[in-house]
């Protein structure tokens, strides 16, 4: 699948319009208009099997009577004639197609039926894209195409909105029309039946006007695609998404704590900060975040300065502030000395700057123009009210004149009605982002604030960690084979804690006992106290039926506590299936702190894992954070950062603190167990005890469908996990000991190092220019990367004690994952010594089994090392006679 093949859709020349009406305020009717209208440049063909002419328009009975191939189709028939249309697309070769028709799975099952018989069709013609159905169309102002049924064509600018509601379209089209807000696209997907957010997105991270992205999203259908767009767009882009259907009416009972804790929308929260993709609560702060976004004003930080003429508003914005996790900027001694100057001795002598209500306007703008240069300050909130000496439209005016002259946002609330109108009016032409309050200004600032922060925390380092298993996984899992193919729903609580203690979590294992003097028995050879729990497979939550019995110091209270556990599951759950009783040490630790840890499948992006408060109060609490698998150092020490009891985890009022590296390395062995095991579709680790020392998992249960095993690897996961598959074993070298393996996060300091052991010469060769590679923006673009699209391969090897990157070879596939782009950087010691034909060699291999067709490579003519190398290896080599860049390309057989 080609992604430039979507230009047929957006970059069309020829359109037919399928079903056009004679009545003009039909929708075929208004599509038409609004083409012609438009003032689209390309060739309209209007299809109407009975009608000579529409609006004066010459039309063709049908797509064979067409003088030229359309580059689009537009359907806007009765539904049950869209497939015979869809497929007569496809005979024609029209690669395009957008079904602007209702009718189909909003409506019920017949109209669902339909969808599945055009995806048949569509699967028939190679190439062919479709967006739709059930949609209100697309407009690229740029092309001034208005390929849609809204009645206002936009103004052009970068911003790309993708929606799959088209009421919501329209409404969105009305207020930027108003606030003078520019697209580069605006996008109806409907019901997405081809073409969704996925394609789409990386489809205009391609698209130099588009700038950033604003989406409302019902549903996503394409986990894994939707994940690698967004986190390629919004590492340089940002991305602002409103996620509607929160809180489903319904949801299906959880077999665990996990099950009923992570719920849709708090998975969607752990999506959306995966990939640093910027969600608002409220479909208003869309609106809000554009108006920002729109005049090219992304803060840089989250400090900000307040002016304002009136006391009460400024502290409305600076509690907003403070509740959104904003910083109030202190100013710097020169700020205050600059204010005092200019405003009289009974202005605020802080921030918020209030210049007083009696101010007409050069108070109010001198004051904005110096706390804007303060270094302290990274965008400025301007609120004004409509005070009988006040000049509102200077004021506007010469704030916009401030705007047009600074980087730093400048964020204007002008507070009122009718009197404020004129000035907004002028506040929208100079492109200052205008609120109706400053709650509005502060929730947008502070939304395009977190997107930033959130970014930072992605990328930041993590530690190398190192986690070691005991035995190979791959003999893990053969011994759980049978137990996970024993067609139980629920393992039992020996069976779950012995799969964790082989991923080197502790545990506490329980043995069974079926009468009083056998639990008697095991609990002397145990030694006392210990606990006794019930065992059956139908009870989840063993303390809410009275299964379980702590602390239990002799033969006697065990007795007792043996047949009142029997006596009280009896009692409360009847029909349950009663296994027996099991004893284990009663583990208790001082200042030592219950963890809920978790693992859950989801419908749409598969496996997540939880951490959280633990206990029996889990639920009430619901004090949890959730991460997508793999988890490495720094995202899982983000997952505990957000829990509320952070600080208590930390060492609270003279608690010791807890052994935070420990518990991290414990959610990253629980990462690749959710990642090893598809079968896993709730599991549940609660309590955690932990305290200064080790921890260990007291309770445990897991839930799994032997169906989900899946034939291709790590398909339940929406991330693409380090590919351990390409780990080499180690090669000799020049007398060296060389691994050769993908790059991870934690190599950046490697990374830089080898960088800077290259002549300028080298990297030039490489890079095709000289750039400062020396930063931590850098290297993450180079290290932490998405393995589904983009394969680096690192020679390593150990000098002195210290591991050592000496080449990269790296691998990124074009997005339709046919084709892949090589580039190869060997450190300058390392050089003719056999290294990168290694390297080269290891990847043509990873190229092979990433079941990619052609590789591709590029070089300068002086790089003659890499020219013979691949001359070797069978590349048809290409020189450019306007250049000195040599091109290489090979089928990979």
């Amino acid at each position: 699948m080609n992604y430039h093949t979507l230009d047929c859709i957006f970059k069309p020349t020829r359109i037919a319009l399928i079903g056009v009406s004679i009545n003009p305020n039909s929708v075929s009717g208004k599509v038409l208009s609004n083409l012609v209208g438009s003032g689209f440049k390309g060739v309209v063909y209007p299809i109407n099997e009975t009608s000579e002419a529409v609006m004066g328009i010459n039309c063709f009975p049908d797509l064979k009577s067409l003088p030229k191939t359309p580059d689009l189709a537009v359907i806007c028939t009765a539904a049950e004639k869209v497939p015979a249309w869809v497929k007569a697309c496809g005979e024609n070769n029209i690669k395009g197609i957008i079904i602007m028709s209702a009718g189909f799975k909003e409506s019920g099952e017949e109209g669902a039926k339909l969808e599945e018989e055009i995806k048949t069709i569509r699967a028939q013609f190679p190439g062919m894209r479709i967006i739709g159905p059930n949609c209100l169309g697309i407009i690229i102002p740029s092309l001034n195409l208005n390929l849609s049924f809204a009645p206002i064509m936009p103004n052009k600018g970068n911003i790309a909105f993708i929606s799959q509601s088209g009421a919501l379209c329209t409404s969105v089209l009305d207020w930027a029309r108003e606030e003078k807000i520019g697209f580069s696209a605006f996008i109806s997907l409907g019901n997405t039946i081809d073409v969704d957010f996925g394609h789409l997105i990386d489809y205009l991270g391609m698209d130099e006007t588009t700038k950033f992205i604003l989406l409302y999203i019902e549903s996503i259908s394409n986990a894994r695609k939707f994940m690698s767009a967004s986190r390629a767009f919004a590492r340089n882009k940002p991305i602002i998404v409103y996620k509607a259907g929160r809180f489903p009416e319904s949801a299906a009972v959880a077999a665990s704590h996990t099950g009923a804790l992570a719920s849709p929308d708090n998975i969607y929260n752990a999506v959306f900060q995966r990939t640093g993709v910027a969600r608002v609560y409220d479909i208003g702060e869309i609106f809000d975040c554009a108006a920002l976004i729109g005049r090219n004003k992304i803060p840089q930080g989250a400090r900000l300065g307040i002016v304002t003429n009136a006391g009460g508003p400024g502290v409305i914005a600076t509690d907003a502030l403070i509740a959104n996790k904003g910083i109030l900027a202190k100013f710097s001694d020169e700020t205050y000395e600059k204010l005092n100057s200019i405003l009289p001795p009974m202005w605020s002598h802080g921030n918020p700057v209030d210049v007083l209500g009696d101010d007409r306007h050069k108070r109010l703008v001198d004051a904005t123009k110096i706390v804007l240069e303060d270094k302290n300050v990274d965008a400025v909130l301007v609120i004004l009210t409509p005070q009988a000496m006040t000049n509102i439209t200077l004021a506007a005016k010469a704030i916009g004149e401030l705007q047009a002259g600074t980087t730093k946002p400048i964020l204007a609330s002008w507070l009122g009605g009718y009197q404020m109108k004129e000035g907004i009016n002028i506040l929208n032409e100079y492109k200052v982002a205008s609120y109706k309050t400053p709650e509005q200004a502060v929730r947008s600032f502070m939304t395009l604030v977190g997107y930033s922060r959130n970014l930072k925390t992605l990328y930041e380092t993590p530690r190398d960690i190192p986690v070691e298993f005991s035995l190979n996984r791959n003999e893990i899992r053969k011994e759980f084979d049978s137990i996970l193919k024993n067609n139980s729903s629920i393992l039992s609580e020996e069976d779950s804690k012995k799969l964790l203690k082989a991923y080197g979590i502790p545990v506490t294992i329980p043995q069974t006992a079926q009468t009083a003097e056998q639990a008697m028995s095991i609990s002397n050879n145990i030694g006392y106290p210990v606990v006794f729990k019930i065992l059956s497979p139908q009870i989840s939550h063993k303390s809410d039926v009275g299964g379980v019995m702590l602390n239990i110091q002799n033969d006697e209270q065990a007795e007792k506590a043996f047949y009142a556990i029997r006596e009280s599951v009896s009692a409360k759950m009847p029909d349950a299936v009663i296994e027996g009783i099991t004893v284990q040490p009663m583990v208790s630790k001082s200042d030592s702190i219950e963890l809920i840890l978790g693992i859950k499948k989801d419908n749409v992006f598969g496996t997540v894992v939880m951490v959280g408060a633990g206990g029996t109060t889990a639920e009430i609490f619901a004090d949890l954070s959730l991460g997508l698998p793999p988890l490495n150092e720094r995202l899982a020490r983000r997952m505990l950062e957000e829990l509320k009891i952070w600080p208590l985890l930390n060492g609270y009022r003279g608690r010791k603190p807890i052994n935070i590296d420990k518990l991290i390395e414990i959610i990253i062995r629980l990462s690749y167990l959710a990642a090893d095991y598809p079968e896993i579709t709730e599991l549940d680790i609660n309590p955690l005890l932990i305290a200064s020392d080790e921890p260990i998992a007291l309770d445990a249960r897991i839930a799994v469908n032997p169906s989900f095993a899946s034939t291709e690897k790590y398909s339940h996961l929406s991330i693409v996990p380090y590919p351990e598959d390409y780990v080499s074993q180690p090669l000799s070298i020049a007398g060296k000991e060389v691994i050769l393996r993908p790059i991870r996060p934690e190599d950046e300091p490697m990374w830089l190092d080898l960088l800077k052991s290259c002549s300028r010469e080298s990297i030039y060769s490489r890079f095709n220019y000289f750039f400062n590679w020396a930063s931590h923006d850098v290297a993450t673009r180079y290290c932490y990367i998405d393995y589904n699209r983009e394969i680096a391969i690192v020679a390593e090897i150990t000098e002195d004690g210290q591991k050592k990157l000496i080449g990269v070879g790296r691998l990124i596939a074009n997005i339709e994952h046919e084709n892949v782009e090589y580039a190869i950087l060997i450190t300058d010691k390392w050089q003719n010594k056999e290294i990168g034909g290694l390297i080269t060699d290891y990847c043509m291999e990873v190229s092979k089994k990433w079941k990619l067709k052609r590789i591709v490579a590029q070089t300068t003519s002086e790089n003659t090392r890499m020219i013979s190398l691949f001359r070797k290896r069978g590349f048809i080599v290409t020189y450019d006679k306007k250049s000195t860049t040599v091109f290489f390309e090979k089928e990979i057989e």
